[in-house]
Parts: C-alpha cells; sequence; structure tokens
C-alpha cells in the first residue's frame, strides 16, 4: 500500500495491511515477478521500509527485522577492518537505535561489524542473499579447513622468507609481501577446499606484489632456485631464444598431493601491467573445461589476486568481470583477492577511485564482496572458505577484500614516507601479523613462546641452506612451465623453406560442403539468406569458385573432423562484421539459433563461434589464455576492424609477441585483422601491419596477409599442421570477400596443396621488364589496371607473408626475372606505415643474393602521414589511382614531403 505526497511515495505498513503483504511476500519468494515491481522492490530492500505505522503485536517483529536488515546493507561500513587503525568505522545510525534489543544488537554487531564486512544485499537473487545471511547470523559449522598450527607454520615461512632476503638482498627489488602475509592463509584455505572438493586444477593469476612469496611457499618453488635468480643466473637452453625476465614476473606450478588426490597448480607469468593476466586466466581456465568435459565447471578453478589501486583504477578488471557470465566466456566463477594495501604506490585511497570501496566495480556482475581485516588470519580463512563454498554452490564470482599494509615502500628501495608519514609511524610500530597470531596462540594456551622462536629458528635454518645450495644451482626450466617439457605443441620452431601439406581430400571437403548449407527441418532461414546458401549449395556442387568465407568453414569443418576444436570470437564474429560469415544461423520465428560447423559428424571436434562483448583488451587476453589451456584447438580471435586490435594491444606487446622469449609461452592464438584502403576513412581501413612487423624477432609471430580463400584455408590449417605453435596475424580482407577476382577452385585446397608465402600471377610474361611486389588488396587494384592497359611486360608478386620473411620463396621468383630493369615495392599505406620500412631491407638482400642486376627497388604508395587513411572518398579515390599509375607506368613516385 502506498501513499503519494508532494515529494515522495512511500511504502506504508501497518497492522491492517501486515496479513496482505505477508501473502505478497510469499508470492514474491515463489516468483518475483509475480508481484507489482513496487513490492519487488520493497521485499528486495526491507531495510528501507518507512514509515512503520504497526500494532503492538507486531512492533517487535519489525523492529528486529529493520534492525537486522541495517545491518545486512550498512554493518561492512562499520565493520574494524584496518589493521593500522587510520579507517575509522563509519557513524551509521542505522546500527545505533534507540530501545533496541541489547542482545540482537550485540549480534549483529559481532556477526556483521567484527573483523568481517560482508557485502551482499545488492544480490537481486533471493536465494543468494539468504545464504549469506544462514552463514553469518545462524552458521552451523565453523570449523575451518586450516588449523592454527597450519596457519602459524605459514605465516612463520611467509614472514621469514622476506626477512631473510632483507638481510641477504638488501637494496635488491623483491616487491615483498610484508603485512599481507595473510594473502597466503586465503590461499592455502581455498586449496584445501579444492581438494576437499576434488577440484583437479587451479590457475592463479597475480601482479608483482607478494609473488616470489607465493611462489615459495604455496607452490613450492625451490628456495635455492629463487635465490639463484637474485643471484642472476639465468636458464639459457640450447639453441632456444631466451631473454628472460624479472624473477618476480616468471611463472611457475606444481602438483599437490593430498592421500590419492592430486591437484595441479599454476601461476601464470605476468608482466608489470598488473591486471593484464586477468582475462588469461579465465580463457585458461575455461579451456581446461572444455577439454576436460567439465560441463558443471567446478573441478578447475581460477583465482585472481589484484592489489587495491589496480582493481579500481584497471579497465581490464571491469572487462574480465563482464566476462564471467556470458556463455562463451564463463567458468564456473572466479575468485578474486585483493591485496589491500590502502595505498597504490604513492597515492591513497582517496585519490585512487570514486565510490565506497575500491571493489564497488564487482557489483555489476552482482558478486559478493567480503571485506577482512589482514590482522586476522582465522577470519581470513573463513572468507576464503566461504568463497569456495559459493562458488561450488552458485558459480559466480566473488571477491574478498584483505584489507592489509605494506611495510616498505612500492619496492624495497622506496621510501613512503615522504608521502605517507603517518602510515608510515603506524607502521614501524605495529607488530606484525605472525607476532599477533602467536601472542593469541599462547594466550589461548595452544603454544608457548619457545614453540614459536623454535618454528621461527627452523625456518631462517632452512632458507640459510637452500642459500648455501644456490651458489651451485643449476636453473631447470620446468620451474617455469605448467606444462610437460615434451609437449609437442611446445616445441621451439625454426622457419621452415618448405611449408607442411595442409590440403584436404576431396571427398572429405565435399563432407564438409555439404553441412555447411543444411539445417533442420523445421529451422526457419532467413529468406535472403536462404537463398545465399542454396546458392552455395550449388556452387559448392557444380565445383564452382570457393570464396573467403566457404574456405574458411572448410578448414575449420576439416579441422574439426581431425579431432581439433575450433574456437572463434570476436564482435560479431557469428555473422561476420561484413555479413560474409554466417556461421551462426537464428531461427526467424523463434529466435533459436544453429551452427552448421558443429554438426558435420558425431565424432567430430567441437565448433564455437561466439559473439563477444564490445571489449578488445580482456577478450583478446581471454583467447590468449585458451590458446595456452589447449594446444590441440584453432583459437582465433577476430577485429571488428583491424585497428581495434589496438585495443588489445597490452596482449599484443607483452603476451603475444614476447611471450615466448620471456616466459617459454608458447600460443597458437590466430588473429583476423580486417584490413584494406576502400575509403572508410582513418579509423576502418588500416589494421597497422607495421607495429606488428615491428614486434617480429627471433621466430615469435607469423604475420600473413592473404589474397586468395585457398592460401586463407591453408595458413589456418598450417596453425595445427606445424607441431610447434606461433600467433599468426591475418590481416584479412574486406571488400575482397566478395571480390569476383577473389577466389580458389576447390582443386586448390585439395591433396598435395599447402601454403604459398610467396605468389606470382599465372599471366605474368617470362621476362618481364618491371615488377611490382606487394601485399593484399591492392594486387586486384593493380591487375584490374594492368589488364585494362594490356600492359604484358608487368610482372605482379604478392608477398602473402611478411614473416617469418620467405626468402627463399621470393628468391625463386625473382630468379626468373632477372632481365627486370625495375623493381617497385606498392603499397595501399602511407609510408611510414604498411610493411615497406620492414620489408625493403629484406628485399634488397634477396635481390643481391640471387645476384639480380638491379640491387634496390623503388617505393610507390602514399606519402607519410600521421593519420592511417583520408577521410574523403574523392581524396582517396585520387590516391589510389595515382599510386596504381604510378606502379604501373614505372614513373617516379609521386611528390612526397619531405621525411620529418
Amino acid at each position: 500500500m502506498t501513499t503519494n505526497n508532494t515529494h515522495e511515495s512511500r511504502h506504508v505498513i501497518n497492522g491492517e495491511n501486515l496479513a496482505y503483504l505477508s501473502e505478497l511476500h510469499a508470492l514474491w519468494q515463489k516468483d518475483p515477478t509475480s508481484v507489482d515491481p513496487s513490492f519487488a522492490m520493497l521485499f528486495a530492500t526491507l531495510g528501507e521500509v518507512i514509515p512503520v505505522h504497526a500494532t503492538p503485536e507486531n512492533t517487535d517483529e519489525l523492529k528486529a527485522e529493520r534492525l537486522k536488515n541495517a545491518f545486512r546493507f550498512c554493518g561492512h561500513l562499520h565493520a574494524k577492518l584496518d589493521p593500522l587503525g587510520l579507517q575509522r568505522p563509519r557513524d551509521i545510525p542505522a546500527l545505533c537505535p534507540q530501545n533496541a534489543d541489547p542482545s540482537l544488537l550485540a549480534h549483529l554487531r559481532q556477526v556483521y561489524c567484527g573483523a568481517i564486512g560482508a557485502e551482499f544485499m545488492h544480490l537481486l537473487d533471493d536465494k543468494q542473499r539468504q545464504w549469506w545471511i544462514d552463514r553469518f547470523e545462524t552458521p552451523k559449522n565453523t570449523a575451518l579447513p586450516i588449523t592454527p598450527a597450519e596457519i602459524l607454520a605459514l605465516l612463520t615461512r611467509s614472514e621469514g622468507f622476506e626477512a631473510f632476503c632483507q638481510q641477504r638482498f638488501t637494496g635488491m627489488r623483491r616487491f615483498g609481501l610484508e603485512g599481507s602475509e595473510s594473502l597466503n592463509i586465503a590461499l592455502q584455505t581455498l586449496i584445501n577446499k579444492a581438494i576437499k572438493d576434488d577440484v583437479r586444477s587451479i590457475s592463479l593469476g597475480m601482479p608483482h606484489r607478494g609473488r616470489l612469496n607465493v611462489m615459495a611457499n604455496i607452490l613450492q618453488k625451490p628456495y635455492e632456485a629463487i635465490f639463484s635468480e637474485f643471484a642472476g643466473k639465468a636458464f639459457h637452453p640450447e639453441g632456444i631464444p631466451v631473454s628472460g625476465d624479472v624473477k618476480y614476473h616468471l611463472g611457475t606450478a606444481t602438483t599437490l598431493e593430498h592421500g590419492t588426490h592430486r591437484l595441479r597448480m599454476a601461476l601464470l607469468p605476468n608482466p608489470s601491467h598488473l591486471e593484464a593476466v586477468d582475462p588469461i586466466v579465465m580463457g585458461r581456465v575455461r579451456a581446461d573445461q572444455d577439454r576436460e568435459k567439465d560441463v558443471e565447471r567446478n573441478k578447475f578453478l581460477g583465482i585472481l589476486v589484484h592489489g587495491d589501486a589496480a582493481f579500481a583504477g584497471q579497465g581490464v578488471v571491469y572487462e574480465s568481470l563482464q566476462l564471467s557470465r556470458l556463455k562463451g566466456y564463463r567458468t564456473g566463477g572466479t575468485v578474486h583477492l585483493i591485496v589491500n594495501n590502502q595505498i597504490g604506490f604513492t597515492t591513497s585511497q582517496q585519490e585512487s577511485h570514486s565510490g565506497i570501496w575500491n571493489s564497488d566495480v564487482a557489483k555489476t556482475v552482482q558478486a559478493p564482496i567480503l571485506h577482512v581485516n589482514g590482522d586476522d588470519p582465522n577470519a581470513v580463512a573463513r572468507c576464503a572458505a566461504l568463497a569456495h563454498d559459493w562458488r561450488q554452490e552458485f558459480g559466480t564470482d566473488i571477491v574478498i577484500d584483505i584489507i592489509a599494509y605494506r611495510r616498505h615502500g612500492h619496492n624495497e628501495t622506496d621510501d613512503p614516507g615522504f608521502t605517507q608519514p603517518a602510515m608510515v609511524h603506524k607502521i614501524q610500530n605495529h607488530p606484525t601479523v605472525r607476532k599477533l597470531y602467536a601472542e593469541q596462540l599462547q594466550h589461548q594456551g595452544q603454544i608457548t613462546t619457545d614453540d614459536s622462536q623454535r618454528l621461527w629458528d627452523e625456518t631462517q635454518a632452512s632458507l640459510q641452506e637452500a642459500f648455501d645450495k644456490a651458489q651451485t644451482y643449476r636453473p631447470d626450466p620446468t620451474e617455469w612451465l605448467d606444462y610437460s617439457p615434451q609437449d609437442p605443441t611446445r616445441l621451439q620452431d625454426t622457419p621452415q623453406r618448405i611449408q607442411p601439406m595442409t590440403g584436404v581430400p576431396l571427398p572429405r571437403l565435399h563432407d564438409v560442403a555439404e553441412k555447411l548449407t543444411a539445417t533442420p527441418r523445421s529451422f526457419h532461414v532467413h529468406p535472403r539468406l536462404a537463398r545465399q546458401l542454396k546458392t552455395r549449395d550449388k556452387t559448392l556442387h557444380d565445383h564452382g569458385p570457393i570464396d573467403w568465407a566457404t574456405a574458411e568453414a572448410l578448414a575449420f569443418g576439416t579441422l574439426a573432423l581431425d579431432g581439433h576444436p575450433v574456437r572463434l570470437s570476436g564482435q560479431d564474429s557469428e555473422r561476420g562484421t561484413f555479413s560474409q560469415r554466417h556461421a551462426v544461423l537464428t531461427d526467424q520465428k523463434t529466435g533459436e539459433t544453429y551452427t552448421p560447423l558443429a554438426h558435420i559428424s558425431r565424432r567430430q571436434a567441437p565448433v564455437h563461434i561466439w559473439n563477444s562483448p564490445l571489449s578488445e583488451y580482456g577478450v583478446l587476453g581471454f583467447e590468449y589464455g585458451y590458446s595456452l589451456g589447449n594446444p590441440e584447438a584453432l583459437v582465433l580471435w577476430e577485429a571488428q576492424f583491424g585497428d581495434f586490435a589496438n585495443g588489445g594491444q597490452i596482449i599484443i606487446d607483452q603476451f603475444l609477441a614476447a611471450g615466448e622469449t620471456k616466459w617459454l609461452r608458447t600460443s597458437g592464438l590466430t588473429l583476423l585483422l580486417p584490413h584494406g584502403y576502400e575509403g572508410a576513412g582513418p579509423e576502418h581501413s588500416s589494421a597497422r601491419p607495421e607495429r606488428f612487423l615491428q614486434l617480429c624477432a627471433e621466430n615469435n609471430l607469423r604475420v600473413c596477409m592473404p589474397t586468395t580463400p585457398a592460401n586463407f584455408f591453408h595458413a589456418l590449417r598450417r596453425q595445427i599442421a606445424r607441431r610447434c605453435r606461433k600467433p599468426l596475424i591475418v590481416f584479412s580482407p574486406k571488400s575482397l570477400l566478395r571480390h569476383k577476382h577473389a577466389v580458389s577452385q576447390l582443386e586448390e585446397l585439395g591433396p598435395h596443396t599447402r601454403f604459398q608465402p610467396v605468389l606470382e600471377d599465372h599471366t605474368t610474361p617470362e621476362n618481364a621488364q618491371r615488377l611490382v611486389i606487394c601485399s593484399g588488396k591492392v594486387y586486384y587494384d593493380l591487375l584490374a589496371a594492368r589488364d585494362a592497359q594490356k600492359l604484358d611486360n608487368i610482372a605482379l608478386i604478392r608477398m602473402e607473408q611478411l614473416y617469418p620473411y620467405p626468402h627463399h620463396a621470393l628468391a625463386d621468383i625473382l630468379s626468373r626475372h632477372l632481365t627486370a630493369t625495375d623493381i617497385i615495392w606498392c603499397q595501399e599505406e602511407p609510408r611510414n606505415s604498411g610493411a615497406w620500412r620492414f620489408i625493403d631491407r629484406r628485399i634488397e638482400y634477396t635481390l643481391r643474393d640471387i645476384g639480380h642486376p638491379v640491387p634496390r627497388l623503388r617505393y610507390v604508395g602514399r606519402d607519410a602521414a600521421a593519420s592511417p587513411a583520408t577521410g574523403n572518398a574523392n581524396t582517396h579515390k585520387a590516391q589510389q589511382e595515382a599510386l596504381v599509375k604510378a606502379a604501373l607506368t614505372g614513373r617516379e613516385e609521386p611528390e612526397l614531403t619531405p621525411p620529418s
């Protein structure tokens, strides 16, 4: 019942309508949509019911309920969470009502305002809210999955490791865990719970803060291995280019055994981009689940450790959270642990985020949040146990905010006193977590002072022993890895002169082709699309030319028949940005979807095409992680337009390009980046090939700009045919998707065919006078103009692969044209973009190597430009016509602006 006033509308509860409201509430509990939305909101937020006009018989009940809800909503604001006492609990009048039941008030303060502050009343699911209410207000089992003796021993090892390093490696950065040692208690508790629930694997991602400590005391990396890294010893396997990384970026893995149960735990490597690893861990976990058919998604767990400033400040945190409940990306929930030092480098919390808590962003995905005092290891362990139970019950994310401090500055050489003098003074006079917990156990009579000291001495002795061994320690690559070094998909690669055979028997191609256009009889295809499918079916049946989308589908389908899963995700990937793919069909009457590629054979591997959210950084990171978790799968990420890849540049730079040489992590992820100058303007023309080529070294990437569907088909299948894994960058076409000449015959996909890194036009004369070398769509512009002008002395040569540079393949073609007097590199991109600055000296080397009389090649293309392309259609057309004309006539290149 509501009354409308001038300024507000309020729910009024009194004795006359209480029975009616009780009936409505019972209906709402069964089905929230069965009552009016205003009442649904009322029941979801009972703490805001004002004013209350109650009869004597229900006054106490309503007061008690209102008091409970006040604590459920606001108790976390009044909890004792800061170990340093710098952040005082907020005064909340609703938590201090007059005439409240003293016993109930004391109980609620103990439950909601102690060392744990819980946020769960924002959850819309009534069952989920009640789950938390039951566990806080009427807990049935308070036993922790980690004993006090285990906690003290782990705290001693954690603090002892840092103290030893501070003494032995004075002035060296390690980004220690001092002040936040309870992180290890949370991790160990999660491990103990995971083992009990038969979890098979944990993938862990974290920044550099506390990383070495976690490696040593949770993942059991030998102390001597870590100490040898402090001494500068590096792993240099024979014949493998390894640059390595600083010790607090490396990954490691271990197998933890408890009875007959074995739990594999891997810490993924991470650069100084603190949260970059977040989506990678999620992708890795999803790959494990898909590979092992963990449909309940509760046998493979992801744990992410965050810094407080990074969790609030880094956009990839939000992007990753948004993936957590999506069908194509969910993993059954990630456990997030925030190591809250109450400072970001030198930036205070007041300057780090808006809102109340640095964890507020997690509320966007209905994640419960537990804030806990890091000086109370028992409370931290309880939160971790609850987090695991929550994930197992509901399969969604949860956040634990461990509020602690940082005993040193940002690193061990930094002085925080310049900017946080009050905090530094507090920390200097504050006892360690270990000391506080040992005193607690002594007070309870569980240990003596001698017991605590003996445990410390034993820890220091074992550290000293490891330090002595480190002098002669020989680094082992398996300490970096989370897979077997003998895995053939992880082998190092060398550029091959001869490409592997990737063709497919024609009957197998026909089997796949037949299914590409097949739909269930009851399925209602869009009329226009039905005509397209019919045309494609006839073309395939008549052995007609294959277009780009068909070649891609045949590559996917044949790989699936070979037992290799296929996963493609990106913005609009199901249909395709240019309406070319239609891999996922939508029933025009029911809205149901159907993926023909997933129904080729009952014995095929899965094929999944997913529309991603409007994210590059997060989704690209997720797919990179997926490729790590299942190297036998063809994993692809597609940008809506190629230049959108710059939204995921951190993943490209830090992981795709450098992950193998830094961390020995190999990935076969394929990037599809639509590229081509067609008058679409600065943002939809260039996929920035120059940026990828600048990253190429030590055989780290495969960079291709194929111009035929057949070569695209072979490039995709080559990703699996080559037993080693390398990222593949494909500058995919736009207009060529429907270009009448950009087609291939089915036989070009058949037996004894392979990827061709360099192509020469079949109509090229034997002794051409002019050679025009190019890549991508501009070839078809040159071809059309050459044929229209009947120029029979020009050879057009296509570089289908730019890296690894195909020296031998190009040399074979150039050797057939030793009488040429003019050699040109032609590109659509501006001079400071595209492949020119990468390719010119390499081609000149090839010319010298074969003894060609023309030692240098000339550039023809757009002038250097700050913007990738013009936004004016007429200007674009004039530029394109001019560069094509200049390349074919051989006249001197158009006047260029002086280089700046």
